[in-house]
């Protein structure tokens, strides 16, 4: 999920960490995006011709959107969904190009995932929602309140994307590194270093990150999930959001660990990981900052309990 190019840096990192993945992994099934077990019902609704899966819970009168980051799903958010529904309405997508939604060759960019979560909102009867937003989630929950700002009551950007600034020539070398037959191919024991990677502790209860990424291999789809995240590779270099931080009006709640090992960029740019949250902070006029302590780039699961005091606290005032 480094701010702008997370999975990037992942898989850098594991071509310069020794090491197997334990042998199970290798002896696991093939598995269609469809067939992986979420723990909820999943519904789906069309959106721009694209079938879009999501997980709709509670009955609450305001409603929460949660998008995930780059390479994820929806499922990355059930240590938060159970919390947050017993007072609100939460959905959690699938974004076009991931997990149990259609996979295509759309023309993938901020402001083609901000207008999904529009027309998505449209088609459910939500006219106005609380975004939350982790890692590239976050990128596209700010560009929905900058383009759409009718449609965003509040803000919640967990480890998001967008704060840190990349060259011209630092977005070219990523853009060229970020292949789909890079992705494609990554070998099984990189798999699970890079997602580890994302924890500062990593927890037990993660490993279907591992084990559902390993075997989505041999889906029919696999080849346009991997397009879709190279593509949205290009798509957070090419819309940037932090030249523009000043104009978020809405009252925005940022989360980080203080042990992301993504952000900053330790290949291209020095530096810790509180003084890019502190850049958003500065940066949107409205804003509060929590930071917590032992904890990587994934807040909301492995922080679980914290976040979902924080994102509550936040929502009742």
């Amino acid at each position: 999920m480094r701010t702008i190019l997370p999975i990037l840096s992942l898989f850098i990192v594991a071509t310069l960490v020794s090491g197997c993945a334990s042998s199970r992994f290798y002896r696991l099934p093939a598995k269609e995006f469809t067939n992986i077990d979420y723990g909820y019902p999943v519904k789906t609704t069309t959106v721009r011709n694209i079938h879009i899966a999501m997980i709709d819970e509670g009955r609450g009168d305001e409603t929460i959107i949660l998008i995930h980051g780059l390479g994820t799903n929806a499922k990355g958010w059930t240590k938060n969904i159970p919390v947050l529904a017993e007072k609100y309405r939460v959905i959690a997508l699938d974004l076009p190009g991931y997990g149990k939604s259609d996979k295509g060759y759309y023309d993938y960019s901020m402001s083609f995932y901000a207008q999904v979560i529009k027309e998505l909102m449209e088609k459910l009867g939500v006219w106005k929602a609380v975004l939350i937003g982790h890692s590239m989630g976050g990128q596209i929950a700010m560009t929905a309140a900058l383009e759409h700002p009718e449609i965003v009551e509040k803000l919640v950007l967990i480890s998001p994307a967008g704060f840190e600034r990349f060259t011209e020539g630092e977005a070219a070398w990523m853009k060229g590194a970020m292949k789909v037959d890079f992705i494609k191919d990554t070998p099984i024991r990189n798999i699970d270093i890079n997602l580890k990677a994302n924890f500062y502790d990593y927890p037990k209860d993660a490993e279907f990150m591992i084990t559902d990424r390993i075997q989505v291999r041999g889906a029919s789809d696999f080849e346009n999930y991997c397009y879709a995240v190279s593509r949205n590779v290009w798509a957070m270099l090419d819309g940037p959001v932090y030249m523009r931080l000043k104009d978020i009006k809405q009252p925005t709640l940022i989360l980080f660990g203080e042990n992301d090992g993504l952000i900053p960029n330790p290949y291209l740019h020095a530096g810790f990981t509180k003084d890019v949250a502190q850049i958003g902070k500065s940066e949107i006029p409205n804003s509060s900052l929590k930071l917590f302590p032992q904890c990587g780039h994934f807040v909301q699961f492995e922080k679980a309990q914290e976040t979902n005091k924080a994102i509550k606290e936040f929502l009742s005032n």
